[in-house]
């Protein structure tokens, strides 16, 4: 029997027919109900409750981020997944706040991919978590749109398996590219944030972190001194020993720190 329930709302009936279709190969999923439009989906949640909704972005009327907003206003929000077509941006700001999504048009793998990541959350009762995630990104978008500039980023939100972890940006200690993903360097630990670093850059407080290197981004007051290591080639060493690479393009902006 299938454990999960999933609501599809999105206005080309062909998407919604492909989605189920797919859907057809995951045994613990059920479509609870198929929808065209905010309205309908709001009709159907009444109707059948759902764990997961796969929501489209573009759609008349109201758009999928407008009635997201609405989910996450829940006494028992369910999960959100976008299925979009919107650009790199767009799609930064969703890893920024740990909110996973599908690029038109969908690609089993991941959908297969972001169908285990809701199980896991759901499974470990997440769901408040990730529309706390999910209500930080609409305020985000909220303030794109009326032209000001985002909040800066209080506290980021970690993925890890299962579960969704805060951490407040003023515990980070510096932190470094990754692959597709972040390392963000706390007293004592390592976590792993599926971001880029310029996304993450671009949301962080003004002035609190400061670009060393392409691949590392540090707080000022974590830097002990500054070492030569051969030709155009430096390194911060923190004080706590670690030594963080500094390149030939940012070492005058290091140098400063000891002014």
């Amino acid at each position: 029997m299938p454990r999960w329930k999933l609501l599809i709302v999105d206005d080309e009936a062909l998407a919604r027919s492909n989605l189920q279709l797919a859907l057809a190969e995951h045994p613990d999923w059920a479509v609870s109900g198929l929808a065209a439009s905010a309205a309908e989906a709001r009709v159907a949640m009444v109707k059948c409750p759902a764990d997961l909704v796969l929501l489209d972005i573009q759609m008349p009327r109201q758009n999928g981020l407008a009635y997201a907003a609405e989910l996450a206003a829940l006494a028992d929000p369910p999960l959100v997944v976008f299925v979009t077509a919107h650009d790199e941006h767009a799609l930064a700001a969703f890893e920024v706040h740990a909110l996973d999504y599908l690029l038109k048009p969908v690609d089993d793998e991941r959908l297969a991919q972001a169908l285990r990541r809701a199980a896991e959350l759901l499974g470990n009762q997440q769901q408040g978590r990730y529309a706390s995630s999910l209500q930080a990104l609409l305020r985000e978008q909220a303030a794109e749109a009326r032209g000001d500039d985002a909040p800066a980023l209080a506290q980021l939100v970690v993925r890890s398996v299962g579960s969704l972890q805060r951490v407040d940006v003023r515990d980070i200690r510096w932190m470094a590219s990754a692959g597709n993903y972040v390392e963000l360097h706390l007293q004592g630990r390592c976590l792993l944030h599926r971001a880029t670093l310029r996304a993450l850059e671009q949301r962080l407080p003004r002035g609190e972190f400061l670009r060393v290197h392409r691949t590392a981004l540090l707080r000022p007051g974590e830097v002990a001194s500054l070492k030569v290591l051969g030709d155009g080639v430096y390194s911060a060493l923190l004080h706590d020993g670690t030594q963080v690479p500094v390149s030939e393009r940012y070492v005058e902006a290091v140098r400063a720190l000891f002014d």
